[in-house]
């Protein structure tokens, strides 16, 4: 899909209407009816308002006519009849904008959820990052949606007012004069023609903006995420050069806009402009000639101005439609992408599932970058209980299989038998904690089975009992004092590197997951104490898998996997911390 020249077909539509179903009738039912009731409530204050703007038409028309007639009593009960409609119209556009606006947050909700979900769900975000087809993807969740759901339905209920408008207005115009109708239509259709021609190449330049926006931000965010990197490197330069390179791109891109909107704004000012004059043009020569009242020509100039803007959408809206359009388009292609790679993962035929074993047959891998031969035709199973060390020197070899294992890294050939994701935990070298709290941390892997979002987020919760008889059982006492389980830190900035790797720990037998696979845990661990936490895994009944270039207490491990170079490989029982030669 090219998003740049994403427009509203077909397909768009159907999607369009899928969504707004789902979102109506969503899984939660609570939300779904609220949302079908806050619509409803949307429909009838739209109708109340046009109903009060055709009432205060003809109140206006009577209040300035009893002006000319110099009738003092009519004056003053048009007038209360006026100040009437004013408050009944200030009290519906009130609630009206309450409604609309209560609806846009339950949408961006349901939307955002649904998002981060497809987003999330299946490591769709790795996949991604990966081919990097989908730019910035955290500001099309974040800002995107945002911006979509309110635009949407500001849209929708300008098209339905223009509607409801067109029907009121109609015959109050018609009544007035049929010239003056047909010169509404006509006006409105060639300023809207005229309106696109100007303005098409705005959705273009905004769809760019967007991203280049995103760009700038990121290096700046990159900056401060790595303060103390740059700050110890004296990389300034190069990131101060990089974001002035992209703040120039993006102005460059906003200089055209601006230059696009200043030739529609030369258009559509005097369209509006214009817009004040035409009815009394046709009006007052009626007036003067004695077939119509004064008020008539204020009634037609609001009726005229009410018709042409319910016309005129298009051209009243065209920036924001430009605007809308690209928004829309980076979000179906998120979407789009995150459905085909969810949708690749599912029916992925490399994989198969066996809770008791991880095995390996006929794998090859190879370097995405040269296409060298890491792993040639592996063939090879760890059932539950036996515990394995892997040894290679080729560091590339070691962290292709380590991240094959579970489908985050491309197989060339072969299959891998293993359990369900949850029940596989990965421990890499450095220890990824996430700004948080203690409890956070301490979440269960997320399930890779579908289920609702709700069960899932059950699932994936752990009790405070569990919580400090795991940090008693890796000494990590202190933590709770010192930390408490529901305050955020930084852990990386907090911890020094062994309590890091102790708290990965401690959520693997938290999680008490099938098999662990523990990449060089002898750079943040000694070896005492890292015979200790096997010994825990072991305790624990979770089968273990070590990555090494070499070394290692042979007597926590029942057998050795060299990786040798040029993707050769073979495996050695052991028995007493001792390696089985073959006979």
């Amino acid at each position: 899909m090219n998003e740049k020249n994403f427009m509203f077909d077909r397909q768009t539509w159907g999607r369009f209407v899928s969504s707004l179903k789902l979102f109506a009738f969503s899984q939660r039912k609570h939300e779904g009816t609220k949302a079908i009731w806050l619509f409803i409530g949307l429909i009838a204050f739209m109708c109340g308002i046009n109903g009060l703007n055709v009432v205060n038409s003809y109140v206006g028309r009577d209040f300035m006519t009893s002006i000319e007639n110099r009738n003092l009593a009519e004056f003053i009960k048009q007038a209360i009849l006026y100040i009437g409609v004013f408050a009944a119209t200030t009290i519906v556009a009130v609630f009206f904008r309450y409604t609309e606006e209560t609806l846009g947050v339950l949408w961006r909700e349901w939307a955002t959820r649904r998002c981060i979900l497809g987003y999330a769900s299946h490591r769709v975000y790795f996949r991604l990052k990966q081919k990097g087809e989908v730019g910035n993807p955290d500001q099309r969740i974040a800002d995107d949606i945002r911006t979509y759901t309110a635009s949407t339905l500001s849209f929708m209920i300008m098209l339905l007012n223009g509607t409801f408008t067109v029907v009121a207005f109609s015959g109050v115009m018609w009544s007035i004069s049929p010239l003056l109708f047909g010169v509404s239509v006509a006006y409105a259709a060639v300023g809207t023609l005229l309106t696109l021609l100007l303005g098409r190449p705005l959705v273009r330049l905004n769809y760019d903006q967007l991203d280049k926006e995103a760009d700038f931000r990121a290096v700046l965010t990159s900056m401060r995420s790595n303060a103390e990197s740059v700050a110890l490197s004296r990389r300034e330069g190069g990131l101060i050069q990089l974001s002035l390179n992209k703040l120039a791109d993006l102005l460059q891109n906003f200089r055209r806009i601006i230059t696009i909107n200043r030739n529609v704004n030369f258009f559509t000012t005097g369209y509006n402009w214009m817009i004040q004059i035409i009815p009394a043009l046709i009006v007052a020569p009626l007036f003067i000639e004695g077939k119509v009242e004064f008020g008539v020509i204020t009634q037609s100039a609001m009726a005229f101005s009410q018709l042409i803007g319910a016309f005129s959408l298009i051209i009243t809206q065209f920036q924001s439609l430009s605007s809308y359009t690209a928004v829309a388009a980076r979000l179906v292609s998120l979407v789009e992408s995150s459905i085909q790679e969810r949708e690749a993962d599912i029916s992925n035929t490399v994989f198969s599932k066996n809770e008791e074993l991880v095995a390996f047959n006929g794998l090859t891998l190879r370097s995405p970058r040269s296409n060298r031969i890491l792993i040639e035709n592996l063939t090879y199973a760890i059932p539950r209980g036996s515990n394995v060390l892997v040894h290679g020197p080729d560091e590339t070899a070691r962290i292709a299989l380590f991240h094959a294992t579970v489908g985050l890294w491309d197989i060339s050939q072969g299959q891998i038998t293993r359990p369900s994701l949850e029940h596989v935990l990965l421990l890499p070298e450095l220890p990824y904690l996430p700004p948080g709290t203690l409890r956070e941390l301490m979440l269960l892997p997320w399930p890779e089975e579908e289920s609702r979002y709700e069960r899932k987020l059950r699932e994936c919760q752990v009790s405070d009992e569990s919580i400090l008889q795991v940090l008693a059982e890796l000494k990590l006492e202190s933590l709770i004092k010192g930390f408490g389980l529901d305050k955020r830190h930084h852990w990386e900035n907090d911890l020094p590197l062994c309590e890091q790797k102790l708290l990965v720990i401690a959520r693997a037998l938290i999680a008490k997951p099938g098999f662990v696979f523990l990449d060089r845990p002898g750079t943040s661990l000694n070896q005492q104490k890292l015979d200790w936490i096997l010994g825990l895994f072991r305790q624990h009944a979770i089968t273990y898998v070590t990555f090494e270039e070499s070394g290692g207490n042979l007597e926590h491990y029942d057998a050795l996997l060299e990786l040798e170079t040029g993707g050769a490989w073979k495996s050695r029982p052991i028995s007493e911390g001792r390696i089985i030669e073959p006979a």
